[in-house]
């Protein structure tokens, strides 16, 4: 797949090292910076999402996106864990859980831009799992330098997960994030609870990006 992802915010939050194990399953090992481990909600918007070398269908290649996460490694290779995916699109919630065997949902979503700031919200179907939130950039751009907290939240080319027991990786290609530190009026989030997730009450981490190209490859056994 080729797909291009726009106006990311990273909200990342810390947790103590025992928690998430009985969220993940066993056969991932979680990953800690620091001794602690780390919950992100990422919400951003996407377009051309299309098979590589297939047009962009007008009306079906862009919708908005919300992702909650942790972080693992497996074989020495770090990557992403997905508690959930919120996607403005029927056809990629079905061709993501059909193929890709990820925890998709469908949602009522909608983002808009006031100058930098994007205002954001998503309310899943069925669910109590909403967003709403007020976003900006608030830094020049760069890039996260190795062994920093950034970087490790960030730098991560493949994501897991796990079906029928068996494990699954997915190769996730692109170029180094472009990061500004961020700022955000978060009103409602319910989507890590919905996950069984406790966030601390505390600020969350936050870095934003405006732009990337990305290229996912087939889901592979790992």
């Amino acid at each position: 797949m080729q797909q291009t992802w726009h106006d990311l915010l990273f909200a990342h939050w810390p947790l103590p090292s025992d928690a998430l194990r009985s969220l993940v399953p066993p056969q991932l090992p979680l990953d800690t910076y620091n001794g602690q481990r780390w919950v992100g909600i990422v919400p951003f918007w996407m377009s051309g999402v299309r098979p590589r070398g297939i047009p962009a269908i007008p009306g079906l290649s862009q919708f908005p996106e919300l992702n909650v996460r942790t972080y693992v490694t497996l074989g020495g290779k770090p990557g992403v864990y997905f508690f959930s995916l919120d996607a403005a699109s029927h056809l990629a919630v079905w061709g993501a859980r059909s193929f890709f065997h990820l925890p998709y949902f469908y949602a009522d979503m909608r983002v808009e831009f006031t100058g930098d700031e994007v205002a954001y919200r998503s309310a899943r179907r069925r669910s109590d799992a909403e967003l709403h939130a007020r976003y900006a950039p608030q830094s020049p751009t760069r890039f996260g330098a190795p062994g920093t907290l950034e970087h490790w939240l960030t730098e991560r080319y493949c994501l897991y997960t796990v079906h029928r027991d068996n494990i699954y990786r997915c190769e996730i290609h692109h170029a180094p994030w472009p990061l500004q530190d961020g700022s955000a009026q978060i009103s409602i989030n319910t989507t890590a609870a919905a996950a069984g997730i406790q966030l601390p009450d505390t600020p969350p981490l936050l870095h934003f990006s405006k732009r990337q190209e990305v290229l996912i490859w087939p889901l592979l056994p790992s």
